[in-house]
């Protein structure tokens, strides 16, 4: 049996591989984060409608079909505040949540003008490493500190 499927998959080549791959895989949501710095090294924190009520987290949202994730978080940002963006590394990706894979940037304000997108974002600052909110998702109050680890 097994040689009958390696025959069958080495005729099938190039496009009919990948659909085969994609039928019988299971699909991700991507999610991708960003610790975003002013040029004062602060944090760009978010308010956002659909998070627990006074919670604060990073700018973040979820990938598209045929988008580079440094372009989603880009985007995203974009988006939601108004602000561009220049990403600068990966600072760290985590999977095991159902079928949700997290991926998470550094980078820095490159312009834009603040614009917040009202159906989302409630309210968006800038904080110090020493002044961020109380109410900050666990989460990102852990890539936070991860940032500023590897940041010189």
């Amino acid at each position: 049996m097994t040689g009958l499927l390696v025959k069958t998959w080495r005729l099938m080549r190039g496009p009919l591989q990948w659909y085969a791959l994609w039928l019988a895989h299971h699909k991700f949501i991507i999610g991708v984060s960003g610790v975003v710095l002013d040029d004062q090294q602060r944090v760009l924190l978010l308010r956002h409608r659909y998070w627990k009520p006074g919670s604060w987290g990073l700018p973040s949202g979820y990938a598209e079909r045929n988008e580079k994730l440094e372009g989603t978080l880009c985007r995203e940002l974009r988006e939601e505040t108004g602000y561009h963006m220049q990403v600068q590394s990966l600072l760290r990706i985590v999977s095991g949540y159902k079928l949700r894979l997290e991926v998470s940037y550094i980078g820095h304000i490159r312009g834009g003008e603040l614009q917040l997108d009202s159906k989302e974002v409630i309210e968006a600052r800038f904080f110090a490493l020493h002044e961020l909110p109380e109410r900050l998702l666990p989460s990102h109050h852990e890539l936070i500190a991860l940032a500023f680890s590897e940041t010189p």
